[in-house]
């Protein structure tokens, strides 16, 4: 009787709830995704007729092949949807995709469940790049793209290259190191961020309406910026789930088994970092999204990152899409900043979760 409830004890398989078969659940999420999407163009000041909606999307989608639908929308509906609503639901969804899948890599590459996007110093050199701008720019605009979004990109770039090359002379790639890297770098940047804001009072508040997320501007333009980055960033991630499951057993097990650690971990880290990038330079800093998502995947499809990846990704932008909804309408005509609802829903579920693992434990 000791023996048997010693080994339910010591088994994980046994303390493990059972998962739903990782294609249903791949499937599942990726009907909630289209749920989500349609439900973000149907909802907003102006309702639009949901059947109307699918079929002027359906008609712009086939009219190269000659086909003509009616029954689509209005003139004023359908500038409402295809120049306000569509490209801020497809670019939640990208931002939302991105910065999920992002957080399972970095979970995964730091076998940390409590790394995130950020974590090495993305999101104080996009701070900063923004900042520097909405201070000092004469310019808004540099051709079709704005000058924040670029500024944001830059800064994200160059607080991780930073984080990297501290790390790396430091002491190589090993992810204690890097993790206290970025957390050098992040602090340093934090702090000449606050040191422009001070100096440049008058700007403060659309600092902080960027720093808090913002989806509320989004135009095709940033679709076009965001996609060349995050796309091959995204596809780069899912290709090294496999790899990830491996180094998960350790660096020398890893090896063993012809997987350079090394390499891994400075490739999922570079992708995953232009895909942050990319999604802070569109969107402002929007927490909880890497953090909870992958969390969730966890507990659909089991601990393996080639299921958890692709799951991250899809639930990570409905899930973004979502909040975005919430975001637009929970105080219509005016709007909430994504940050915050991203925030007051992934606080509570992020320490439920925790609540739940301390008594497993």
């Amino acid at each position: 009787m000791t023996a048997t409830a010693g080994r339910t004890r010591s088994d994980p398989e046994q303390q493990t709830p059972r998962r739903r078969r990782p294609g249903l659940v791949l499937a599942g999420a990726g009907v909630a995704l289209v749920a989500a999407l349609l439900a973000g163009v149907w909802v907003g000041a102006l309702p639009l007729p949901p059947a109307a909606v699918v079929v002027t999307l359906l008609d712009r989608l086939l009219q190269p092949f000659g086909v003509d639908l009616s029954g689509g929308l209005t003139g004023t509906q359908e500038a409402v949807l295809l120049q306000l609503r569509l490209p801020r639901v497809v670019l939640a969804s990208l931002v939302g995709a991105g910065l999920a899948v992002s957080g399972a890599a970095y979970q995964g590459v730091f076998r940390n469940p409590l790394a995130d996007p950020y974590l090495l110093g993305a999101a104080a050199g996009a701070g900063l790049g923004a900042t520097l701008v909405i201070a000092y720019s004469p310019a808004q605009s540099l051709g079709p793209f704005g000058v924040v979004p670029l500024a944001a990109f830059v800064g994200a770039l160059v607080g991780v290259g930073c984080a990297l090359a501290l790390g790396t002379a430091a002491g190589g790639s090993h992810s204690a190191t890097l993790l206290l890297a970025g957390v050098a770098v992040a602090a340093f940047l934090a702090a000449a961020q606050t040191l422009v804001q001070q100096q440049n009072t008058e700007d403060l508040r659309e600092v902080y309406g960027w720093l808090l997320g913002q989806l509320g501007r989004a135009q095709w333009s940033d679709v076009l910026l965001v996609l060349p980055y995050l796309v091959p960033a995204c596809l780069v991630l899912l290709f090294c789930g496999r790899a990830l499951d491996v180094l998960a057993v350790g660096d020398d097990e890893a090896s063993a088994l012809g997987v350079h650690p090394g390499r891994l971990r400075l490739l999922v880290i570079l992708a995953a970092s232009m895909a942050t990038a990319a999604a802070v330079a569109v969107s402002g800093l929007i927490g909880f999204v890497g953090l909870v998502v992958p969390h969730i995947a966890r507990r659909l499809v089991g601990g393996s990152h080639a299921r958890i990846l692709p799951v991250s990704l899809l639930v990570g932008g409905g899930f973004l899409v979502l909040a975005d909804l919430i975001a637009r309408v929970v105080l219509a005509p005016a709007e909430l900043p994504i940050g915050v609802v991203t925030a007051f829903v992934g606080a509570p579920f992020f320490a439920g979760l925790l609540w739940v693992g301390a008594r497993r434990r």
